[in-house]
């Protein structure tokens, strides 16, 4: 079976968002679904069915948890380091037309966040960079489409 990678602090986040759910939001939810229930109609009783969907959600998520953490392959990356980009590894490259710099973290698709400049490996911006090194010069497909770029460093941890 195929194992996604995912960063040690991306494992340990879901960890604390399912632990979370389980000993937190779902019994809050039960509560709310039994006060909403003891107000009588259940038909037309509006918190009854807002809070019968939120935990629909929490259980969706926490199936969903069961499945990422049971199916992973946690990296640490504070372990790896080389000259090629992989998983893990934090890239800045120049835009070789604009002169623009970008940083991007590698990092598995459960933990990818644009925010924080983080990017999942299976993305397309990732699929380019991935075995290159410090120097290369890259095409990565974007959505105003291809971009040149020349990759300026490579880091780890």
């Amino acid at each position: 079976m195929h194992k996604d990678p995912i960063t040690l602090a991306g494992y340990q986040a879901l960890q604390e968002e399912h632990k979370r759910l389980i000993r937190f939001d779902r019994p809050t939810i039960i509560e709310a679904i039994d006060t909403a229930r003891a107000h009588g109609d259940l038909k037309e009783n509006a918190e009854y069915h807002a809070a019968r969907e939120k935990q629909s959600f929490i259980e969706g998520r926490i199936e969903r948890l069961n499945h990422l953490l049971a199916n992973c392959e946690v990296i640490d990356i504070a372990k790896m380091g080389g000259p090629q980009i992989r998983f893990g590894a934090t890239v800045t490259y120049r835009d070789l037309d604009t002169e623009d710099e970008t940083t991007w973290i590698i990092v598995g698709e459960e933990e990818a966040d644009i925010k924080q400049r983080k990017i999942s490996v299976k993305s397309p911006i990732a699929k380019s960079l991935l075995g290159k090194e410090e120097g290369d010069e890259v095409t990565l497909r974007v959505p105003k489409g291809n971009v040149e770029v020349e990759i300026l460093s490579v880091k780890w941890g």
